[in-house]
């Protein structure tokens, strides 16, 4: 398989990315490492498997990998959520541009990450932003892909009713 490589132009010049320069240009924010982690096949792959064998958004086959890295969880952790959100976002984005450029579309869904923290209103704690349960701690949603060609694996609630329809044809012949 090829690995896409996204640069910080590339990402600026995406019709998304441009809009999260705040972000790529902040030199607090570790924008170069998450472009770093992401260049690399092997993750690639295992965006592609997550969506592919474990019917779950790519983010998720990475998604803990992402967040132990340490200057990216202290970021996550350390700064107000408004913040961090931009660059959770950004992530989005830039999974969106290698799962375009690895021939995959957007299904217009959502997949689950996480649970999120009960937040009990304006006297709550400002971070107070993390999940309590769930695949990751800092993500709580993230896009649904599908291959062009519509070639992969149906779903186990579309096998069953495959399944058991084919089961009461069988029975009444």
């Amino acid at each position: 398989m090829f690995t896409v490589t996204i640069t910080r132009a590339d990402f600026l010049q995406d019709r998304q990315g441009r809009t999260f320069s705040d972000v790529v240009n902040d030199p607090d924010l570790p924008f170069d490492l998450v472009l770093e982690f992401f260049n690399e096949e092997a993750r690639q792959r295992r965006m592609e498997e997550s969506e592919t064998h474990h019917d779950r958004p790519p983010l998720a086959g990475v998604v803990r990998e992402l967040e132990a890295q340490p200057a990216i969880d202290a970021f996550l952790a350390s700064k107000h959520p408004r913040r961090t959100k931009r660059l959770r976002q950004a992530v989005g984005v830039l999974v969106r541009m290698i799962m375009e450029g690895r021939g995959w579309r957007k299904t217009g869904k959502k997949g689950s990450l996480g649970v999120r923290a009960k937040v009990a209103g304006p006297t709550s704690r400002a971070g107070v932003y993390h999940n309590t349960g769930g695949l990751a701690f800092w993500f709580l949603r993230a896009e649904r892909y599908e291959r062009p060609d519509g070639v992969s694996y149906p779903s186990v609630k579309d096998r069953a009713k495959r399944h058991n329809a084919s089961r009461r044809r069988s029975s009444t012949a």
